[in-house]
């Protein structure tokens, strides 16, 4: 799509934008008769519009014209929306059934390469421990292959039954910790232009393939780690193609970007902790029922991401 395609095909939903944005800061009410009403679930929709506008404009080089006004209305439109915005359960209804899933999409490109960069390593790996068994040792020490095969292996039905409340608790607290690490590394290491975030993706994906008996039951935090990567992927992007903003400003801007996306992720990392510390180590339940709810968990993701606030208005 050209740049004066894209302009023209999305220009009265700006115009509009601009027009409630300026009603706003102007102070207007719905009982001034000469202009249009302001509508805020209207506003808030456009806005939204405008971010992923302005994401794929600066994805696709679009000229600095565009992205400025893009840049000003948003910024415009932020200002308005949240000194006015709803708080307590609204606002976190909205950010889970709209803002999150929307802003994932507007950020397509990154989840993906960092879903590509995670999930290869996975199944490549994966696949040379099942032929080769004693590749693990080239992962992990002997130790930890032994630990493995301990806690996973059929043997394990004992142990696993004498777990009490306690222990699952405990080990809540340590997969929260876990997985919530692992994110931070792949978020926070795309401040090295999104090289540190590749290695941390590639690595999670290789150890993860090299114990995928472990992994098959990590599908929610495996999300979540991919989901960080690609921001970490996005703020490598805005430091290494700032365009016409400084260094500085860029990697403002796609942190403001990415913002409800690190909220999203801080919550599957928590709800991934509680099925691995409650759910996956049960050794009561039937692997067949263990698959099955992973295959919906699955389905229920992908929907999410792909379907959830597409209609919001």
């Amino acid at each position: 799509m050209t740049p004066l395609h894209f302009e023209n095909l999305y220009q009265p939903e700006w115009a509009e934008l601009e027009a409630q944005v300026r009603l706003i800061l102007a102070g207007k009410n719905r009982q001034n008769n000469d202009l249009d009403p302001i509508r805020g679930e209207r506003v808030a929709l456009l806005y939204r519009r405008a971010c992923e506008h302005l994401a794929l404009a600066r994805a696709r080089a679009y000229p600095r014209y565009l992205l400025d006004r893009l840049d000003k209305l948003t910024a415009d439109a932020h200002q308005v929306i949240y000194q006015r915005s709803e708080f307590g359960l609204a606002r976190i209804k909205r950010a889970a059934l709209v803002d999150f899933p929307r802003a994932v999409r507007a950020h397509a490109a990154y989840v993906w390469m960092s879903a590509a960069l995670f999930l290869i390593p996975t199944l490549l790996v994966g696949w040379l421990v099942y032929q080769r068994p004693d590749l693990i040792l080239s992962v992990v020490d002997a130790t930890t292959a032994a630990e493995f095969e301990e806690m996973y292996s059929d043997s394990a039905e004992s142990i696993g039954s004498l777990r009490t409340g306690d222990d699952d608790w405990t080990m809540f607290g340590y997969y929260i910790w876990n997985n919530i690490s692992v994110a931070f590394q792949c978020f926070a290491a795309g401040l090295f232009g999104g090289v540190g975030s590749m290695f941390y993706l590639i690595f999670n994906g290789v150890f993860g393939g090299a114990v995928a008996g472990y992994l098959t039951e990590r599908g929610l935090s495996s999300t979540a780690i991919v989901l960080a990567g690609g921001v970490g992927l996005r703020l490598g992007h805005s430091l290494i193609s700032p365009g016409r903003h400084s260094r500085l400003q860029s990697l403002v801007i796609a942190a403001r970007e990415c913002t409800v996306i690190l909220y999203g992720i801080t919550v599957m990392l928590l709800i991934a902790a509680a099925i691995e510390a409650f759910w996956s180590s049960s050794r009561w339940l039937p692997l067949t029922v263990k698959y099955s709810v992973a295959a919906v968990c699955w389905l229920a993701v992908f929907s999410y991401f792909t379907l959830q606030g597409r209609r919001a208005s």
